[in-house]
Formats: C-alpha cells, sequence, structure tokens
C-alpha cells in the first residue's frame, strides 16, 4: 500500500507524535509499504528518512504557543502534494486543520481519521474539570462532539488506541470506530537497563545519596500534563521522607515548571533529550514514574515504565489510567496533589520484587509492541480497501 499521513503535530523536537511516526516509517518500510508523511515545518523541503519512507514538509508559521511546532494552514499545497502522490490511504492525524485538508482532498484513496489527541479532555477536563467535574465537563463541550461526528463522516474509518477510547468516542455518536491498541519500542525498555550509576547520577542531581527512592517523570511541559500537581505531590513526599525526582522533557510551560520546582527540595528538571539509551536506563532505574496527565489517549510513558519494570502512579482518567493494574500501580484523582502524595508514598512502601513482577506479566500480555501495533494497522486498512473492492464488484454486477 501507499500511505500519506497529514500529520499536523509532527515536529523534530516533539514528543510521542515524533515517535510514533518514525516508527511508523520504520514498520511500514520493513513490510513492504510506501509511506510518506505531510507535515508542516519552516520551509517547503522533502527528507528522506534512515529507516524508509519520507517526510515532505510544507513551509508553515511557528506556534506561538510553542516554537517547536508549526502551524499547518495551507491546504492548497497539502492537495497538491496528496494528488501528485496518489496514494491508497489517506490519514489525517488531527481532529483539526490537517483532518479537514485529508477530507477535503477529493482522491479516491481509502480515509482513515487517527484520534491521538482528545481536546475536550486537554483543555475542558484540564482546566474545568476541578469545579465541574469530568462528566459534566463533557456534556458541557457537546457542540465539540457534534464537530467530532461531522468531521468523522468524511473518512472510511476512525482508529483510537485502546477499547475505552471506542467506548467513549461512541457514546458521542462518533461511526465506525475501530481498537487499534498502540505499543512502545520495547526493545529499548526492559529491567535490564537498570543502571545502578545513572541512578547514582540522577539522585545527585536531586542532592539526595543513591539510598534515597527516585522518582521520574516524562511529560512535555504543557497544561495537560499537570506537572504542578506532580511537583507539589514530591513536595508533600518530601515532608515525611526525602525522595527525588527527576523530571524530563521540555515544552512552552518549562520556564513556569523551573519556578514551581525552584523551590522545592529534591526535584531536578533536567528537560528534554535525545539519548534515549539514557532515558531508558533512567526510566528502568527509578523506584515510580508518577504521572500528571489523564488527558492522553495512550499513556506512551507509562507504558515505557511499566516494560522497564517500574511502577507507576497515575491519574484514575485517561489513557494513563488504562494501562494501570492493583498489581503495579497506585492512582488518584486527577490534579489533586495531596492525593497524588498519598498515592507515593503506598506504591513506595509496597514490595519491590512483587511490583516488578507484576510490571513484567503486564509488559507481556497488556502492552504491544510498535511492531505490533502496527501489523494490526495495516491489517485493518488492507482489511478495509478489500471489503471497498468487494462492494464495487457487486454493484458492477448488478
Amino acid at each position: 500500500m501507499k500511505i500519506v499521513d497529514v500529520s499536523e503535530f509532527y515536529a523534530e523536537r516533539g514528543g510521542g507524535v515524533r515517535v510514533y511516526t518514525l516508527e511508523k516509517l520504520r514498520a511500514g518500510t520493513q513490510a513492504g509499504h510506501e509511506i510518506t508523511i505531510i507535515a508542516p515545518g519552516p520551509k517547503d523541503d522533502e527528507q528522506i528518512c534512515d529507516k524508509g519512507g519520507r517526510i515532505i514538509w510544507v513551509k508553515s508559521n511557528p506556534d506561538p504557543l510553542d516554537p517547536r511546532y508549526y502551524l499547518l494552514r495551507r491546504e492548497a499545497a497539502v492537495r497538491e502534494i496528496l494528488t501528485r502522490e496518489n496514494p491508497d490511504v489517506v490519514e489525517g492525524s488531527s481532529t483539526w486543520a490537517g483532518g479537514w485538508f485529508a477530507a477535503r482532498w477529493p482522491g479516491r484513496a481509502l480515509k482513515a481519521l487517527i484520534f491521538h489527541e482528545d481536546p475536550v479532555a486537554v483543555w475542558g477536563q484540564t482546566f474545568l474539570g476541578p469545579i465541574l467535574g469530568a462528566d459534566r465537563v463533557d456534556r458541557l463541550f457537546f457542540a465539540y462532539w457534534m464537530y467530532l461526528r461531522r468531521l468523522s463522516k468524511h473518512f472510511d474509518v476512525t482508529t483510537v488506541s485502546g477499547a475505552w477510547l471506542k467506548h467513549r468516542l461512541s457514546r458521542f455518536g462518533v461511526e465506525r470506530v475501530e481498537t487499534v491498541p498502540f505499543g512502545i519500542e520495547k526493545k529499548h525498555f526492559a529491567p535490564t537497563r537498570r543502571d545502578p550509576e545513572a541512578r547514582k547520577q540522577l539522585l545527585t542531581l536531586c542532592g539526595l545519596p543513591e539510598t534515597a527512592p527516585l522518582l521520574i517523570s516524562v511529560s512535555r511541559h504543557h497544561p495537560e500534563k499537570r506537572l504542578g500537581t506532580v511537583i507539589d505531590a514530591v513536595k508533600r513526599v518530601n515532608r515525611t521522607q526525602p525522595v527525588g525526582l527527576v523530571l524530563f522533557g521540555d515544552g512552552p510551560l518549562r520556564r513556569w515548571t523551573e519556578y514551581c520546582a525552584r523551590n522545592a527540595p529534591n526535584i531536578h528538571i533536567a528537560g528534554f533529550t535525545y539519548d534515549r539509551a539514557f532515558l531508558s536506563a533512567a526510566i528502568a532505574s527509578a523506584d515510580a514514574l508518577v504521572h500528571g496527565s489523564s488527558a492522553e489517549t495512550y499513556g506512551l510513558a507509562v507504558a515505557e515504565a511499566i516494560c522497564s519494570g517500574t511502577p507507576i502512579v497515575v491519574p484514575d482518567r485517561g489513557g494513563a489510567f488504562d494501562l494501570a493494574q492493583p498489581s503495579y500501580a497506585e492512582d488518584y484523582p486527577p490534579g489533586d496533589a495531596k492525593a497524588c502524595a498519598a498515592a507515593i508514598r503506598r506504591l513506595l512502601d509496597r514490595d519491590r520484587p512483587m511490583l516488578q513482577a507484576a510490571c513484567a506479566d503486564a509488559a507481556t500480555h497488556r502492552i504491544r509492541s510498535m511492531d505490533e501495533h502496527f501489523e494490526a494497522l495495516f491489517a485493518l486498512y488492507e482489511q478495509e480497501l478489500g471489503d471497498r473492492k468487494t462492494r464495487a464488484t457487486k454493484l458492477n454486477l448488478r
């Protein structure tokens, strides 16, 4: 198949979308498919990727809230590329401009809407949830669900990362939703990556000895990630026992995050790192991963922690919670720093070998690899294309 992905939120220094997209290029090439990404960037350009596939950059303006990203606005340029490429499958990887550009393109390709982001959870529940409650926020944003239903009708299928998310969209009237569980690069995340020297180094950055508990968080600095909650929770834990927190990531709220951590003991803001080997060692060497976001469609960092043998503390809603099990996780209401601190204490008091064993079981039975995810995704497209061909043949026979 020839697949073109209109990837509105792909960026060279992006987070989960970047990791996912690069893995799609690799997996698609290995499976014999031709994968092309259309993404906004600083100039019109074309890039041949090391692991296969191409990225076609469309000159765009920087996002004023996060200059790592660009705003995809040139629909005519995207349509011209799609027409020139003439794909079998067009993916719309956002529900905003990129999704509509894919939807309105008049070509006859199979069209798939990839539901990577839940804006009601990201914005509505983040800011209004503590006041109104998540269910009332969902109802309040009825206009968005009408908008999503209208957009999705232009696509042959809408894919989501989990059964819980299919239920969520179906509850608001979105049709033709298919679950294709996400996965991670399992080869990079395993308990064998644990490194006493890396652990010691990280605790030193927190101003603590190597005997202290080490917590880690991997997150973009964005309101939906609720890093203030994580920092406040760790401050509370430090009132009764010294624990270190190392926070990896970057984003538009980086300065605010640093301000929150300035007067907090034993917290180190590590920033963004391209060194995935060191990051995987850091995750495997921690006593727990503490997560703040309840708005993700899939908890990528959470899945990586579980596969690393590192238990998790997560909010009790969203993609991160969907990966959690009581045998290796503690949860808390989103945005509640006091409850998060209590969850951290509970987890640190539990038997670590038992937690690690439970993580190992989940890594085998609950979390897919990227290859397994893309095998399922490509199989879905092939089935949809086959069904379309069968329907066309029947119509011709009539």
